[in-house]
């Protein structure tokens, strides 16, 4: 009985919505995972909640430290990237909560793959040869590597609606983003794939494929923002057995919210229409809240320490009004 009470109480200890008023705030944007405050056209507040999103849509429920997860992972990745590409990011004064300049967002994804996996791969069984103008070739299988790593980006889906591929002409020929300004974001994208995949590959992992985000600040300079090679944003397998794994035609272990996906895809819930999210049971939540520690501890190779989640929002808010003093 009293571990049922224990699940409930940390149930309810997350953070799904957020309502905050700052001094200085201009505005509020709601993704679908973050939460971002304007504070006076200057700098920007970005929360990151405990919703799980999956197939473009947001599930009922909220899981336990994810948005502590993601937040501590993208903070710590882009310190480790910071000598490559420049991000935005200026302060972190609460476990949920990362402080940065503010930025124009361009209005794409950029995504990156070296395996063939996930949408991917289901382009690729479905008979499809291109993705994004990039070709993939023939005779690949599932998960298999690419001879090199190829960049098939996505349109920014506000939200509920669903991030579309796009080409690199399309992009171009629509204005989308300036061929000047794409040219560096190929760039940037291509160096930190491969930064993030020797980081991987120090803690035995392999980094499949991942999104970046970019925009400008008001100097016109191009960085990095958003999250970075989290288990949201990105796709790892474990090294160790990869090769047999293939070989033998076996599924590679996962590490990102694959997990999520494929159980939603075995409860009949692709996000599409018509379709119902399945019941997510409290103990069901709890499993996917300590998959989420798991990836944590792998991505980052530390162990993770839970904040104090006894009032999450009070405490958010008492951090960040602190830091605006």
């Amino acid at each position: 009985m009293l571990e049922a009470k224990s699940s409930t109480v940390l149930m309810s200890n997350t953070i799904i919505d957020t309502n905050f008023n700052f001094p200085g705030q201009k505005s509020v944007y709601k993704g679908k995972v973050r939460e971002v405050y304007n504070i006076n056209d200057q700098e920007l507040i970005m929360i990151a909640t405990d919703r799980l999103s999956a197939f473009d849509v947001v599930m009922p429920k909220g899981i336990p430290y994810k948005g502590q997860i993601l937040n501590q992972i993208a903070t710590k990745m882009m310190a480790a990237t910071q000598d490559l590409v420049p991000n935005w990011l200026t302060a972190t004064p609460d476990p949920n909560v990362a402080v940065g300049h503010l930025c124009e967002p361009f209005k794409v994804e950029m995504v990156i793959r070296g395996y063939m996996s996930g949408h991917a791969a289901r382009e690729y069984k479905a008979g499809k040869r291109m993705l994004c103008g990039v070709p993939m070739p023939e005779g690949m299988k599932e998960n298999d590597k690419f001879p090199d790593p190829i960049i098939t980006p996505a349109t920014k889906a506000e939200m509920g609606d669903h991030d579309e591929d796009i080409s690199r002409e399309d992009i171009l020929k629509r204005g989308i983003v300036s061929e000047e300004d794409y040219v560096i974001l190929e760039d940037y994208t291509r160096k930190l794939f491969q930064r993030g995949s020797e980081i991987a590959a120090s803690r035995g992992l392999i980094l499949v494929d991942t999104k970046y985000e970019f925009g400008k600040t008001k100097e016109g300079k191009i960085v990095l923002i958003d999250e970075i090679h989290t288990p949201d944003s990105s796709r790892y397998f474990y090294a160790d057995g990869y090769q047999e794994r293939q070989d033998k035609g076996e599924a590679q272990k996962q590490l990102s919210k694959e997990f999520v996906r494929q159980w939603l895809i075995a409860n009949n819930f692709q996000g599409l229409e018509g379709q119902t999210v399945p019941f997510m049971s409290d103990e069901y939540i709890e499993s996917v809240s300590e998959r989420y520690i798991e990836l944590y501890e792998n991505i980052t190779g530390e162990t993770f320490v839970k904040a104090d989640v006894s009032n999450i929002q009070k405490r958010i808010e008492a951090n960040v009004l602190s830091y605006l003093k």
